[in-house]
């Protein structure tokens, strides 16, 4: 049962992506860019999406946090860590520098390597292994 819920969710968050426009590195770049808001070049449409992605998560995340097993089946592990640590701001700096410059963030160009372009084999390439860097030299403890 959980693998089929999680084959829904998967799916369904996957074609959240297309429709919203996540995947297309432009529309991102084109909400990213907000010194654009000044000549109207700003696209907000973004933000809409990530209104109804918080609408749908924090009711969700509120009744499960009180929860030791999910509806179906399994522990549920909520991270319970919350240092702001050198190690998280400079992973979110980084992480913001690749998602400014590219447009991508890893789960949508996951879900772009559908498409088969080559700039999103290339980044997502570039992505496992600046992961498997990270792994390799200790960065991930």
């Amino acid at each position: 049962m959980r693998i089929i819920v999680s084959l829904i969710c998967g799916t369904i968050f996957g074609f959240g992506l297309y429709i919203s426009g996540m995947i297309d590195p432009q529309k991102v770049l084109g909400f990213l860019d907000i010194w654009a808001i000044a000549d109207g070049g700003w696209d907000p449409s973004l933000a809409f999406v990530m209104g109804g992605g918080l609408a749908v998560a924090i009711p969700i995340f509120q009744f499960a946090k009180n929860r030791t097993e999910a509806v179906c089946g399994g522990e549920i592990s909520l991270p319970t860590n919350r240092a702001i640590t050198t190690k998280l701001v400079v992973g979110g700096l980084l992480f913001g520098t690749g998602w400014g410059l590219v447009g991508y963030c890893p789960g949508p160009a996951l879900s772009a390597l559908a498409f088969g372009h080559t700039d999103t084999i290339i980044f997502v390439v570039a992505m496992i292994a600046g992961m498997g860097g990270a792994r390799a030299i200790g960065l991930n403890k």
